[in-house]
């Protein structure tokens, strides 16, 4: 940490003379060089956050008003002077990260009467209901908008109607498709359910909502053959660090039929070498163990020995760039998969991604003789109605319960 210092000039470290955060700018640099940047990135950032400092200094005293909005207008002050270069944004925005991690710079009230509402609905989603962030953040979504249109923010949330609500599903019943309204529509149901139940609603109007009619499972699973499996995972340059650890992420969807959040949330922890399993952290916080099989285990073993980037974190899988951090959501391991599928040229997936390989290895149980509970076991599913959906897929046995074609007479 001293000797990064010294790197620096003195000239630049004046620029933070006498400003409150000076001390959180070695953190700043700690992290930046534990998750893989350069010196001369991380040089360029600190002379950034220097020139931020400065600025709030001259336009807002102390300086102690760190936030996005000072952010961004010290971004535009710095365009309009013709000084604002690439990695800039992401310098001061990376620091207010930092000053967030440590509880300092604290998010600014909110003061939209529908986004307090429905942080009161987060809280209760959170507490009671014990949903997770990424689930609570999708319904907040969902039902901003729909709050915006049935309430005006200023009268009594009493005065929402059952006509209001009404209104509101006609005017969009037809705007998405029918799987993701049905989505949308239980989660403002949901909302309206919340109000009444917090006495904000003198009715439960959730029944004005109706249900959109739609089988579930009506079409059959997508899945992929041996053939165009093994061309996927083949498709993995594995003579690069990104293809050996795309490889093992593959490896991990195709062979434990994982989801891709389960496969960004792993840990360097969850695997027991010794005992030769694997533990998974599913919907709902649920945990559960699997056997790692050899040839997971083998591909996983030769990411960690050869291409893993030295990090802090103790997330299996990181990115290859800067921040050589951890996946934060599912959507890295989806892009893996997506590309993969890509590069092996296969199509008309496009909705399934990184499911299909949950959908084959399910898909080869069922073909392989193996029980729906089984599968349900495996794929650690919470309602034997989701496995259900296999059953459509082993033709053999359903072809026992057709019955004969009546001869014609």
């Amino acid at each position: 940490m001293t000797c990064t210092i010294n790197l620096y000039s003195h000239q630049l470290w004046q620029r933070f003379d006498g400003w409150i955060f000076r001390d959180n700018v070695d953190a700043y640099i700690t992290w930046m060089h534990a998750s893989g940047y350069r010196t001369q990135t991380i040089c360029r950032a600190i002379r950034t956050v220097g020139d931020y400092a400065r600025w709030l200094i001259d336009h807002h005293h102390d300086g102690s008003d760190v936030s996005r909005k000072t952010a961004s207008s010290f971004l535009s002050y710095r365009r309009k002077l013709g000084k604002l270069q690439n990695g800039d944004r992401s310098a001061i925005l990376r620091f207010l990260g930092e000053l967030l991690e440590a509880g300092i710079v604290l998010s600014p009230p909110v003061t939209d009467p529908h986004e307090q509402v429905l942080d009161s609905f987060s809280e209760y989603l959170r507490r009671k209901r014990g949903l997770q962030p990424s689930t609570i953040e999708s319904s907040v979504y969902y039902v901003l908008p729909f709050l915006r249109e049935i309430w005006n923010g200023t009268d009594d949330l009493r005065q929402i109607c059952r006509q209001d609500v009404v209104n509101y599903v006609d005017r969009h019943v037809h705007d998405r498709s029918v799987r993701t309204t049905q989505s949308i529509f239980t989660r403002q149901r949901s909302f309206l359910r919340y109000l009444f139940a917090e006495g904000l609603l003198d009715e439960d109007l959730s029944s004005s909502i109706p249900a959109i009619s739609g089988r579930r499972h009506a079409a059959l699973p997508k899945f992929l053959t041996p053939v165009q499996l093994q061309s996927v995972l083949n498709a993995c340059d594995r003579t690069t660090p990104a293809g050996r650890r795309d490889h093992a992420i593959l490896l991990l969807l195709a062979r434990l039929g994982l989801r891709a959040h389960e496969v960004s949330k792993l840990s360097l922890d969850d695997i027991d070498w010794g005992s030769g399993v694997i533990s998974i952290t599913g919907k709902a916080g649920t945990q559960s163990v699997l056997p790692l099989p050899c040839d997971v285990g083998a591909a996983i073993v030769d990411y960690l020995v050869n291409d893993r980037p030295s990090s802090a974190s103790r997330q299996l899988f990181l990115r290859l760039q800067t921040p050589k951090v951890g996946f934060p959501t599912a959507t890295g391991i989806i892009l893996v998969a997506t590309r993969a599928l890509k590069r092996a040229g296969i199509t008309g997936i496009a909705n399934v991604r990184s499911h299909v390989f949950r959908h084959t290895l399910a898909t080869d149980m069922v073909r392989s003789g193996a029980t729906l509970n089984e599968i349900g076991q495996i794929l650690r599913h919470l309602s034997h109605d989701t496995t259900r959906i296999y059953a459509k897929v082993d033709l053999p046995r359903l072809r026992l319960l057709s019955l004969p074609w009546p001869e014609a007479t």
